[in-house]
């Protein structure tokens, strides 16, 4: 009973960091591409 709590803490701990590493890579997708449209615009930030 004990191993299956562990698992599955293990488990969760993992897909819950695994989450994280996604939304962090996606902001910063979004801010590459918001700085390649402003650059593209010539309103780039000084």
């Amino acid at each position: 009973m004990t191993k299956k709590i562990a698992l599955g803490l293990v488990l969760a701990a993992s897909v819950s960091l695994g989450a994280c590493n996604t939304v962090n890579g996606a902001g910063k997708d979004l801010r590459s591409a918001g700085s390649a449209v402003s650059g593209a615009s010539g309103q780039e930030k000084k």
